[in-house]
């Protein structure tokens, strides 16, 4: 330990893992201070139920928004593999169960899906004709998020301009209406826009669509993929490379203050070895906005309110479906729950007026279906099995009262959902830990709180921002900066964070190393 660095990182999640390895690259003194006794975060993998060696992704699961040339300018070796499926939506329709399959790529299947669902081809028609005018729009929003923030007049110039209005300008709901026409695939297009984001479709803020094109922008593509190893190897490989760089990094540091004038910062927190200061240049915060207001000693602007239930489940064999359609297919890719465009507007109303959804819509992914990796080799030649489930519209309110007994009364609904469909009872399908216990966990916004320090268990530390300047002051900023000059932020907080991206990051550091 020096009383002296370039540059203080408060947090070591994936962001300032990447900010931290690109500093230190460039020859900054470079430090990290982690609260938790490991880097990563949301973003680890853990051995969640006792006595079974299967390690899950336990809170953030999928790739998309993390760029490519990151990980080229990191050196990351990283295996991020495709899913053969997109999604599939089981459906239960004139009394008749099924399914519909969206592979990838799409083609014949996937048409013949939506022509058996809804009876026709118009809607299939008007689902390749929207995504292919999303999938322009992303191949030039892209390329933006790692550089300068752009004006939106500039943007707009550069795309079709009555898709900006209608993504852009217009709640998302008025374009999904008039675009499709079939319940189903209309919520379909429309959960991407719910996914950690408590709003109505028709929200005037438009918060919706600000979570939506983040869903689809990835890497100019929108692809959601699996890590090899789960998340914890995306984390580790940035902290591996951010100590080949020469970054310090210290674990079980609770920052307990930060300091920064413009020209000089300092940094105080406690340890193994009592309290500790130090000084510094630049201060970057990868924790929340309202985090960085408390540690600063001021009220924080915005209080974050998360809107998901999160359940991990290892299953002994996936569960066969109703609908009679090969649940290895099924599982593969997101697999959606009671997500019909009118169910995800039921479930909003239901939680808006202080209400567990009657039906609360949520979508499952099988980490293990494309990566087997995280499972021992016993426990995939057994059978076994990883879903997560990810419950929308379940805010932080709902659980304020009695987190327990609400949370076990939500995590009962949602699994009934799932079962809902399925031809076994889903706890037959359930493994159990080593001391017979059913290897289900949840986990509420105030879990997700307590475990990883995001306030109110927003996954997104906060409200997601458009990806340019909504100021004319802001252009060609990075979106990194604060009030003041040597104070940045540079994690979900920062104007292009959300997800596992490492845009934070790699913005802040370019905030410093291009002044």
């Amino acid at each position: 330990m020096k009383d002296f660095y370039d540059v203080v990182i408060v947090g070591g999640g994936h962001n300032g893992l990447v900010a931290a390895t690109y500093l230190a690259q460039s020859g900054l003194s470079t430090l990290v201070l982690e609260q938790q006794a490991h880097t990563g975060g949301a973003a680890v993998s853990e051995e969640v139920f006792p006595g079974v060696d299967a390690r899950l992704s336990r809170y953030s699961y999928l790739v998309s928004l993390l760029p490519d040339k990151v990980v080229a300018d990191l050196g990351l070796s990283l295996d991020l593999r495709s899913r053969a499926v997109a999604s599939y939506t089981p459906v239960r329709r004139s009394g008749r169960d099924l399914g519909l399959m969206v592979e990838r790529p799409e083609g014949a299947a996937t048409r013949a899906s939506f022509e058996a669902l809804t009876g026709g081809d118009a809607d299939y028609a008007a689902w390749t004709a929207f995504y292919g005018a999303v999938g322009s729009l992303a191949a030039v929003i892209a390329p933006t998020l790692l550089e300068p923030l752009q004006s939106a007049a500039a943007l707009r110039s550069s795309v079709d301009s009555a898709l900006w209005d209608e993504l852009i300008e217009r709640p998302l709901g008025e374009t999904i209406e008039r675009r499709f026409t079939d319940d189903t695939v209309r919520g379909v297009v429309a959960t991407d826009s719910v996914i950690g984001t408590f709003a109505s479709l028709h929200d005037e803020s438009l918060i919706q669509n600000r979570c939506f094109l983040y869903h689809l922008i990835g890497n100019g593509t929108g692809e959601w993929r699996v890590p090899v190893g789960g998340m914890g190897a995306v984390t580790d490989a940035l902290a591996a490379a951010a100590r080949r760089a020469g970054a310090s990094l210290v674990t079980n540091a609770v920052v307990t203050s930060v300091e920064a004038d413009g020209v000089r910062g300092s940094v105080t927190w406690m340890g193994g070895d009592g309290e500790r200061s130090v000084d510094c240049s630049y201060v970057l915060s990868n924790v929340a906005p309202a985090t960085l207001d408390a540690l600063r000693g001021r009220p924080a602007d915005v209080q974050p309110e998360g809107s998901q239930l999160k359940i991990n489940l290892l299953l002994r064999r996936l569960p066969r479906l109703k609908s009679g359609d090969d649940p290895a297919r099924a599982f593969a890719g997101t697999f959606h729950i009671d997500e019909d465009y009118s169910q995800l507007e039921s479930a909003y109303l239901d939680a808006a007026a202080g209400l567990l959804p009657a039906v609360p819509p949520s979508e499952v992914y099988c980490h293990s279906l494309t990566d087997p990796s995280i499972l021992s080799p016993a426990l995939v030649a057994s059978g076994h099995h990883t879903l997560t489930v990810f419950g929308v519209h379940f805010p932080a309110r709902l659980f304020a009262s009695d987190n327990d007994a609400t949370r076990a009364e939500a995590a009962r609904r949602v699994l009934a959902g799932l079962e809902s469909y399925l031809a076994e009872p889903l706890e037959d399908c359930i493994a159990r830990d080593a001391d017979g216990n059913l290897c289900v966990e949840a986990k509420t916004p105030y879990d997700i709180e307590q475990s990883v320090g995001m306030p109110g268990g927003h996954i997104f530390h906060g409200d997601l921002q458009w990806p340019w300047a909504t100021d004319d002051t802001d252009v060609g900023r990075w979106g990194t900066e604060t009030d003041v000059a040597n104070l940045l932020i540079c994690g979900s907080g920062a104007r292009r964070g959300g997800a596992v991206s490492g845009l934070g990051g790699h913005n802040a550091a370019m905030t410093i190393l291009t002044r």
